[in-house]
């Protein structure tokens, strides 16, 4: 999964600070459409302590 700094940020080249914010919104309008809900997995027992 990217991030928006490595997918957005990092490499972008933005005319203005509008633009910025559109690709921005962009990205985050296609990381939405793709979002799948998280499994939670702990069964509620208590963790063990580090040696």
């Amino acid at each position: 999964m990217d991030s928006l700094t490595r997918a957005v940020l990092r490499h972008g080249d933005f005319t203005s600070r509008d633009d910025l914010i559109e690709k921005m919104d962009t990205w985050m309008i296609q990381r939405d459409d793709r979002a799948r809900p998280f499994r939670w997995t702990y069964d509620g027992t208590p963790l063990k302590e580090a040696a």
